[in-house]
Formats: C-alpha cells, structure tokens, sequence
C-alpha cells in the first residue's frame, strides 16, 4: 500500500496522526485553520505557525469507489472507499481518507453502501500504518 510523501510543513500532521492525534495547522498571529500545510498563512501572511487539536468530528463531502483499482495492493481490496471529509469546526478544511468500520480496519471493512454524502464521521487511527481513518458516527 502507498504512503505518504511527508514533506517538512506536513511532518507535524503525520506524526500526531500516527499518535491517534488529529491536528491541524493554524496561524500563530491571526489563529485561522488552515491545511494543507504550508509555511505562510494566506489570510495575514504571516510565517508563525502551530498545530492545533481538533476534534476529529466531520461529515462526509464527497467520496468515490475507485473501478478499477490501478495498483495491484488496491486491486485485491476493491471495492473499497476514498472519502473526503470536512471538519465540523473547519468546514474549509477537507481531509481526505477511508471510511473504515473500527480503528485499524482494512480500507474494504466497511460495505460500499454504507457511505453516504452528508454522514457524520469521527477520526480514528490504524495503529499499525498511523495512517488516519474514518468511521462511522453512528454505525
């Protein structure tokens, strides 16, 4: 499976994700939300950062059933989920990932069907990967 290009404005968000953290950067001068990751804030232009907790509470945005998988790891879990999810407290910040049915789940434990545009999702973390997941808020 793919992981991640981790570049130096991004390294913060994967090793507080592979803790079972989510958070996300924000401007040390004006305090706006702001991902991906980069070195200036776009609102005030300033260079101060920090890297915020947030509560890993969103909804689902978009989301899309890849066919076919390109890559043969992906092939062998197909049908599986990509979703992208807005953050209840940020909804300009949208996050893309797995809806899973439990923390650590391969990518293809949650039947297709069960995805929806609009259903509240909570973070969560594989801990063997780090990588970020989804579930369901109500399952």
């Amino acid at each position: 499976m793919l992981t991640p290009v981790i570049d130096p404005e991004g390294a913060p968000f994967w090793r507080y994700a592979a803790q079972g953290e989510l958070r996300v950067q924000a401007c040390a001068d004006c305090g706006e939300l702001r991902f991906p990751p980069r070195p200036c804030c776009p609102h005030c232009r300033s260079f101060g950062t920090e890297w915020r907790p947030v509560s890993g509470h969103g909804r689902v945005w978009s989301y899309v059933v890849p066919h076919p998988p390109l890559l043969p790891d992906y092939a062998e879990r197909a049908p599986y989920n990509v979703i992208v999810v807005e953050l209840e407290e940020a909804p300009h910040i949208r996050l893309v990932g797995n809806l899973v049915s439990e923390a650590g789940a391969p990518i293809d434990s949650l039947p297709v069907e069960r995805v929806r545009i609009g259903a509240k999702v909570r973070f969560v973390h594989d801990p063997v990967s780090g990588l970020p997941q989804w579930v369901l808020e109500r399952p």
